[in-house]
């Protein structure tokens, strides 16, 4: 069964000079790691998704999924991280990508570890670890001021965007307006950024944080240090994803590993690739 969603696959394993790939016994092979990207990317994004850790592949194949609406994956009306559960269950679930016995790795960047998390609840069995690089479940961390604070704002902020903003001056806005460069605002970008405006709002996700305590999956939470972020980013976002990073691991019995920055993946690939080896064993 075809996959609803593109999935980019990495394994650079058998690079023996360019000649044909050896048969691989799955038994022995170690397990594959999935990818789920965040807002205004997609899975092989060098600027904000995980080219990064594209040295992962030569130990294991690397699954980066495109979610609906980004990268190579079909247009959709309106993304969600509900849906993108049910796809990252589908691709482990059967066909060319299945997790196999013990399931496969989990790493969910920012909307996509929601998406991770929630995917990981409905069926733990296809998940053999779940690593979350600064996770946007505000919900599961409304009881801390900083993030109560921030459901506060958006909440009580008029709903959607007007009708006459662009993709390209959202773009602006959401990294320009808070003292961050702006990407090159190329079509494959701005579709990016089209998808993100039009996504649900990542605060109404329900995060099944009993299911997946009960799971017992072992649970690495990733998250910058922010000291040299830009003050404003740091200040309406950074504080926020601390203080999730910081109750999820509490809450899910799961280990915290701080990098410095604000985007760990792209800005310290080789300590989150490391920390990556090791959770993985």
């Amino acid at each position: 069964m075809a996959a609803a969603v593109h999935v980019t696959v990495w394994d650079d394993r058998d690079r023996t000079g360019g000649g044909p790939a050896p048969t691989r016994n799955p038994a022995t092979a170690a397990a594959s790691a999935l990818f789920v990207h965040n807002i205004f990317t997609w899975g092989s994004d060098p600027t904000y998704g995980f080219a990064g850790q594209r040295p992962l592949a030569d130990s294991r194949r690397l699954l980066l999924i495109d979610r609906r609406g980004y990268g190579d994956s079909p247009d959709t009306a309106r993304s969600d991280v509900d849906a993108d559960a049910e796809d990252i269950v589908e691709i482990l679930d059967d066909g060319p990508y299945a997790a196999g016995p013990g399931g496969a790795h989990l790493v969910g960047h920012g909307n996509g570890a929601v998406a991770a998390l929630i995917a990981a609840a409905r069926r733990p069995d296809l998940v053999r670890s779940l690593a979350l690089i600064q996770p946007s479940a505000f919900t599961a961390a409304a009881h801390h001021p900083v993030v109560a604070a921030l459901l506060g704002r958006v909440r009580d902020s008029a709903p959607g965007l007007p009708d006459d903003v662009t993709p390209e001056q959202y773009l602006r806005a959401s990294t320009e307006g808070l003292g961050m460069a702006a990407p090159e605002p190329t079509p494959r970008r701005l579709r990016a950024v089209a998808t993100s405006m039009r996504e649900r709002p990542v605060w109404e996700a329900k995060i099944p944080l009993e299911a997946i305590r009960s799971a017992a999956l072992p649970l690495l939470v990733i998250c910058g240090t922010w000291e040299h972020a830009p003050a404003a980013y740091r200040e309406h976002v950074g504080l926020p994803l601390k203080a999730v990073a910081e109750s999820l691991t509490d809450d899910l019995g799961g280990r915290l590993l701080r990098v410095p920055g604000y985007y760990p993946h792209t800005q310290e690939p080789a300590a989150v690739n490391a920390a990556l080896r090791k959770f993985w064993g």
